[in-house]
């Protein structure tokens, strides 16, 4: 199965955090699982990091690539597909990354790891 994980459910998992969902946790952990991270997702944390509203220890030039490596996770480019997308979603949501998830999970038929219950307002399936 093909697995889009939102920009939390990554960091979590790089990090073995806690917060994320044993079933999560477990999805991602399964070699058949194909797991890919969206360049939405790399954008987010290097605006994030760049803020200091989100601590990586290292800049994110350095953590994200090395990230992606130790994991294996699959970076998932943004399409014109996928930016268009986003123009015809419904305003359940307004945080431009997280829109932008949606379009791409909606776009490649890709399920999306989450938290975030409000994407179940959303035409996708989301599993956590």
């Amino acid at each position: 199965m093909n697995l889009l994980l939102d920009t939390h459910v990554f960091l979590w998992f790089c990090q073995d955090d806690p917060s994320l969902s044993a079933a999560a946790k477990k999805l991602i952990e399964n070699a058949a699982n194909r797991k890919l991270v969206s360049v939405a997702s790399c954008w987010e944390i290097a605006i994030k990091a760049g803020l200091g509203k989100l601590k990586l220890g290292e800049a994110s030039a350095t953590y994200i690539p090395a990230a992606l490596a130790q994991t294996g996770f699959e970076l998932l480019p943004i399409s014109v597909a996928h930016a268009i997308g986003v123009e015809s979603l419904p305003f359940h949501h307004r945080d431009p990354f997280d829109r932008l998830l949606v379009a791409q999970s909606i776009g490649e038929g890709f399920p999306i790891v989450s938290s975030d219950a409000f994407l179940d307002a959303y035409p996708i399936k989301r599993l956590w």
